[in-house]
């Protein structure tokens, strides 16, 4: 299940959404060479990714922030900002532009806090834009909890795109990561559910003041939860690609 677009657009260019995109991309290519030598990968981490035990023990509470810009692989870095894109602009066209991205930032560092406090000693780097992301959706679902998000489902060889309302797509991706998270050890390798789902409440905290702003549930009374603006429409196509039936 793979968000592909919302039919949400933005009122405005999100330029601070799309800096922290190529921000992200920047970075990554500037230490992709590393991956082929695991030694100087790893060197490299041990400077400026997050170990939970290095802020617990020797208080690198500045690895918090520098770990958000850097990702494990392509597959983590274009998951990540596909992320990004279909949700950021949204939330930058809401707050502002250098509001919103104190809040992007905040979410980060949330995330990564209770990511150290899950396992504190945990001598597993970790890295990724994903728990600033996550503050990003749910503070997403609290002001546009009825917008419709395309998602792509994959089942085997089976695929299909299906518009879902954006609390049922946020819901379930929360649901998953605390599943992941009371499931797995924190101070194993893997995935870093708790930065996630930390990510996630810190930006629905965060972005409460600027849904009472608006009005609080009237907000949503206005228009039934869906964003305040015609929704965006694309047209759906058929597959040209031949079924083969069988005999």
């Amino acid at each position: 299940m793979l968000p592909i677009r919302d039919h949400n657009p933005s009122g405005r260019v999100p330029y601070v959404t799309y800096a922290l995109m190529a921000l992200n991309i920047g970075i990554f290519i500037s230490y992709w060479p590393l991956f082929s030598n695991e030694r100087a990968l790893f060197e490299f981490y041990r400077s400026w990714a997050l170990f939970p035990v290095l802020v617990t023990q020797e208080g690198a509470y500045d690895t918090l922030l520098y770990s958000m810009f850097l990702h494990g692989g392509w597959m983590h870095l274009a998951g990540n900002m596909l992320f990004l894109w279909i949700f950021g602009d949204n939330m930058e066209d809401e707050m502002g532009s250098v509001p919103y991205l104190g809040f992007y930032l905040a979410s980060g560092i949330g995330a990564g806090l209770v990511h150290v406090m899950a396992g504190p000693m945990s001598v597993v780097p970790t890295v990724g834009a994903s728990g600033a992301i996550a503050g990003v959706m749910g503070g997403y679902l609290l002001l546009f909890p009825k917008a419709r998000v395309d998602i792509l489902i994959i089942f085997v060889v089976f695929f299909k795109i299906l518009p879902v309302p954006a609390w049922i797509m946020l819901a379930l991706w929360f649901g998953f990561q605390l599943i992941g998270g009371f499931g797995s050890s924190a101070d194993e390798g893997g995935v870093a559910y708790w930065a996630h789902a930390g990510g996630f409440i810190a930006g629905v905290l965060l972005t409460i003041p600027v849904f009472l702003r608006k009005g609080g549930r009237r907000f949503w009374a206005q228009t039934d939860g869906h964003p305040p603006h015609p929704e965006a429409t694309y047209e759906y196509m058929r597959s040209r690609i031949p079924k083969v039936r069988r005999r």
